[in-house]
């Protein structure tokens, strides 16, 4: 079967360094951006120098349209889909929740939750054996912070990773028989920019102490763990969840 990969948000972070390893493990792989078309291009061009194929695709995965476009566009020149990372997010400046607005949740819920909605759903009518599809495997990067809550921080990115968890689940159980296994990764504290885009640029080396594993992590070592999850290797899991936190 060919192996088609669709990354979100694959442009930086763990995003990137999972469309670099899975293209290593011989997917094609789709590397979705939504402004930053460099950035999204010198991930296809290093895939492309270590022999891979990839394409470069935009779409704000919170705009259905755009959603729509992106997979036609994934069609049209990989063929049809096996794989899909739900990666792409957004976090917002640290604040309490009674200093929020509703303009805010809706961005953080409409990009985090109801993105990979929208992306799952175009993967579930390509893989499923129910619409003629060869099965595949979807992957949710959720968080610890639906674990901790993220109080003073973030408890609305930890609510829409909450959400995550719980689509995450279902979604597994109503897919399962289809040929589809979904499962989700659980990062902790990672040094990816994210950080710096919530106002927290240094804030993996504040709290590290409060990893067990005493620092943070990569995000290769994140994009371990999705691939494997991706892979044949582990085709016997379903509706799993792994924690990549250092013990935290």
């Amino acid at each position: 079967m060919n192996k088609v990969l669709l990354v979100t948000g694959g442009s930086r972070g763990i995003g990137a360094a999972t469309a670099l390893l899975a293209a290593q493990n011989g997917w094609s792989v789709a590397v979705n951006y939504t402004a930053n078309s460099l950035a999204a291009d010198e991930v296809v061009r290093q895939i492309r120098a270590s022999g891979g194929q990839a394409m470069s695709v935009q779409a704000d995965v919170a705009d259905e349209v755009q959603v729509l476009r992106m997979f036609e566009h994934i069609d049209a020149k990989f063929g049809r889909l096996s794989g899909l990372v739900n990666n792409a997010g957004v976090v917002d400046v640290t604040a309490r929740v009674d200093e929020m607005s509703v303009a805010r949740w809706k961005r953080m819920f409409d990009i985090n939750v109801i993105g990979s909605l929208i992306c799952a759903r175009e993967a579930v009518r390509r893989m499923s054996t129910k619409h003629g599809g060869e099965g595949g495997s979807i992957v949710n990067v959720s968080s610890a912070a639906a674990r901790l809550g993220a109080p003073g921080q973030y408890v609305d990115y930890a609510a829409a990773k909450g959400a995550i968890d719980a689509f995450t689940i279902g979604l597994s159980k109503e897919v399962a028989s289809e040929g589809i296994r979904v499962n989700a990764v659980r990062p902790g504290l990672i040094e990816t920019d994210i950080h710096a885009s919530g106002g927290l640029p240094n804030r993996v080396r504040d709290l590290q102490h409060l990893v067990p594993a005493q620092r943070g992590g990569t995000a290769e070592e994140v994009a371990q763990g999705i691939v494997w999850l991706l892979s044949d290797n582990a085709s016997y899991t379903t509706m799993s969840f792994l924690d990549i936190s250092g013990g935290r």
